[in-house]
């Protein structure tokens, strides 16, 4: 069947539209024109009724009839003197257009004398970079026109460079990261420290945009965020790099703030996550934020290195385990592996069946390791295997088997990591100061942004596999038993901790009462050293017998 045509009236409708949308906004513009003087003098018509009722309110109610006596005494005057009422409207018309007129003082045009200073001393720090030799116009040169190079500049209340476009000269290598980190370190240094600036170059048009950003949030503590399953927060960014916002409580008062969300799972391009920081960065920040998100919809265990940080989990409903010690550490890892296996092969079974996938291998398994390089080394030093090792399967199958893996380290340790961590942890974070070479080697890319002078504890940068390296604040999720921690923050973690759970080892069992029986010490034959040995093995047994077994050692033998 042949497609007919639309009507002309349909295919032709938009310009038409447009066309009339221009012609309107033209009238408008030749009307506010010809109309500006009734404008300005019915402004000015206002202005004098206003103060005209103030004067009056002004006025005291003794002193009003004298007042109306001499206005009503005027006007006869006026009316009466010849071509007094037409002087009249004319004085009034005058006084209504000088009332009138705007009195916003006229912006200066262009930057004033520092302003300019700053520009050419910009241009100038510029010129041993973008200038060359052999150029017969060379757009950057001593003593030349900073107007040429910088066609659109802001300046911030301290008189500060906000906003501003570099023009550079086509020769210039900005497709190499060193010649680009040269130029973001000098407009760094030229255009005032103690700011984070954001970088944006236009290869194709040879022109570099350099825009200040504001501060990240440093205030958003713990709470309940609106995600799906399979979507963790892993903190807080910019507005302009991302296209979603999180309503945030702050006490009484919401925001909207747009997040970095990490999304695993069996769809997961980036199903394991590798945190590096220096210490005191917020690394243990962000990996308890990350527990304490991941026990609303799975499973947790928990690896530390001997931080001790992570006693509030001890306990809790799905946090299977939390291993400070080498021993400990090992037979969690070796569970993990197993259990990894475990459900890809009852996933593999349900799947050639014709069956769905069991529902122990949907719920969501993470592991999640503070400092594995610290067992690593106590490893080597008893002769033992490195946990790490025991990594493999989960990091190489875990998604497949929903099984989520995260690492945090030390920037100074990297190199101890294995290369099993390094190869399938594609989610990368950087938390507290870092070299470009550290930034580069962690997540692959450097940032468009210049680190600020202070950084705050949880602040870094995070990149999800290939794409953008983000700004990011961590947010608040401090350890609810540490003295320093303040009450308000306490309370917000306290609340997201899911309820203690009891073995079931650690029940109390029921016993009947045993009748107590004198015996007589003579008859039996034993003396007094004898029997206080007896009474103290019997305290022994019932202090084993009324001591609970705890939650690490049936996951320690699960194996």
């Amino acid at each position: 069947m042949a497609r007919r045509p639309l009507p002309r009236i349909l295919s032709t409708g938009s310009a038409q539209i447009a066309r009339s949308r221009e012609l309107a906004r033209t009238a408008a513009d030749s009307a506010t024109d010809v109309l500006q003087p009734l404008i300005t003098i019915t402004r000015g018509m206002r202005r004098l009724a206003a103060a005209g009722r103030r004067r009056w309110a002004d006025t005291p109610k003794d002193r009003r009839g004298p007042l109306l006596f001499l206005v009503a005494s005027v006007i006869l005057v006026v009316a009466l003197v010849p071509y007094g009422p037409l002087l009249a409207v004319i004085t009034l018309m005058a006084a209504a257009a000088w009332q009138g007129r705007d009195r916003e003082p006229p912006k200066p045009e262009g930057p004033d004398e520092s302003q300019t200073e700053r520009l050419q001393s910009l241009y100038e720090a510029l010129v041993p970079y973008f200038s060359l030799a052999g150029d017969p116009s060379p757009l950057y040169a001593h003593g030349g026109e900073w107007a040429k190079a910088f066609p659109a500049y802001e300046f911030d209340a301290s008189g500060r460079v906000a906003h501003l476009v570099i023009r550079y000269p086509a020769y210039f290598t900005d497709g190499e990261i060193d010649s680009r980190t040269r130029i973001e370190q000098l407009l760094h240094a030229k255009s005032g420290r103690g700011r984070e600036y954001h970088f944006e170059w236009d290869e194709e048009g040879n022109r570099l945009t350099v825009t200040v950003l504001s501060p990240l949030p440093t205030d958003i503590a713990a709470q309940r965020f609106v995600t799906t399953p399979g979507e963790t927060v892993l903190g807080f960014t910019d507005p302009t790099q991302v296209q979603r916002t999180l309503p945030l409580s702050y006490g009484e008062e919401k925001r909207d703030v747009p997040p970095v969300v990490w999304r695993t799972g069996i769809r997961s391009t980036e199903p394991h996550l590798l945190i590096m920081g220096q210490p005191g960065s917020g690394s243990t920040t962000l990996l308890r934020s990350i527990a304490l998100q991941a026990l609303q919809h799975g499973d947790v265990v928990i690896i530390e290195g001997g931080t001790g940080e992570y006693a509030c989990l001890t306990g809790r409903a799905g946090v299977l385990a939390v291993e400070c010690g080498l021993t400990g550490a090992l037979a969690s890892l070796e569970w993990a592996a197993h259990e990894t296996e475990r459900r890809l092969i009852a996933a593999n079974r349900a799947r050639q069946a014709g069956h769905p996938p069991p529902e122990d291998t949907k719920r969501p398994l993470w592991i999640l390791l503070d400092r594995p390089t610290a067992l690593a080394h106590l490893a080597a030093a008893d002769g033992r295997k490195d946990p790490q090792s025991l990594l493999q399967v989960p990091l190489r199958h875990g998604r497949a088997a929903n099984v989520t893996v995260v690492v945090a380290d030390h920037l100074d340790s990297a190199e101890a990591l294995s290369d099993a961590v390094r190869q399938h942890t594609r989610a990368r974070v950087v938390l507290g100061p870092a070299t470009a070479e550290q930034l580069a080697g962690t997540l692959g890319a450097l940032p468009s942004t210049t680190p600020a002078a202070a950084v705050p504890a949880g602040r870094g940068y995070a990149r999800l596999g290939a794409g953008p390296v983000h700004r990011l604040q961590v947010p608040s999720t401090p350890d609810p038993y540490d003295d320093a921690t303040s009450e308000a923050d306490r309370k917000a973690v306290l609340a997201l901790l899911p309820p203690r759970t009891t073995p079931a080892d650690a029940e109390p069992v029921e016993t009947k009462p045993v009748e107590a029986k004198s015996i007589d010490v003579k008859s039996v034959g034993l003396g007094s050293a004898d029997l206080e040995l007896l009474e103290a093995e019997s305290l022994d047994e019932e202090q084993v017998k009324a001591e609970p077994v705890p939650a690490e050692a049936v996951v320690a033998e699960a194996p």
